[in-house]
């Protein structure tokens, strides 16, 4: 119920809903966040200097008007989406961009309260861009789709994140019969 609260509900939504890279979060401002032929969408500034536009999913809509209802900055159109809620180094200048490593911190603290082992299972922030792609895909996303959604050049980057044939009980371990 906490403004920091808020902010990370929203961050943490738009990552698993919309597969960002973490400097793609952080470099979102509130007029990356507009409605376009009357959807709702991110203006995302992603690799290379490519630009591309994300429909929000309705989740992470009510999660981010939340969020910026009780911060107020939802008019300061230039200033950054999401935004320190504490500065002990600079008091009082919270009107910055979050930095990529708080979003890695704040990623693998909400991993660790959920029970994700960070250190065995490798979880990272990019952890939450490949389940997003992974679920998409799993639920017949077209992968061509996916790859412009995740902003890759080149589709065998996007093939990575398709676990759709890994299936162990397909494995011809359990085929070999003697």
């Amino acid at each position: 119920d906490t403004l920091k609260g808020m902010r990370d509900r929203a961050i943490l939504s738009t990552l698993l809903f919309h597969g960002l890279r973490r400097e793609e979060l952080c470099k979102l401002r509130v007029k990356d966040y507009q409605t376009r032929k009357g959807v709702l969408h991110f203006v995302i500034r992603g690799k290379r200097s490519k630009t591309r536009y994300i429909p929000v999913a309705p989740h992470t809509m009510g999660v981010i008007a939340t969020y910026l209802e009780e911060a107020g900055h939802d008019k300061d159109l230039e200033g950054a989406l999401f935004r320190p809620t504490v500065n002990n180094r600079q008091r009082g200048k919270l009107n910055r961009h979050l930095n990529p490593s708080s979003i890695y911190n704040l990623t693998k603290k909400y991993a660790k309260e959920a029970g994700i082992s960070v250190q065995m299972h490798g979880f990272t922030t990019h952890s939450l861009r490949a389940t997003a792609a992974t679920n998409a895909l799993e639920h017949n996303s077209e992968i061509t789709k996916v790859q412009k959604w995740l902003g890759h050049s080149n589709i065998s980057t996007t093939r990575l994140y398709d676990k759709r044939e890994d299936k162990p009980e397909e494995s011809p371990s359990f085929k070999v019969n003697y």
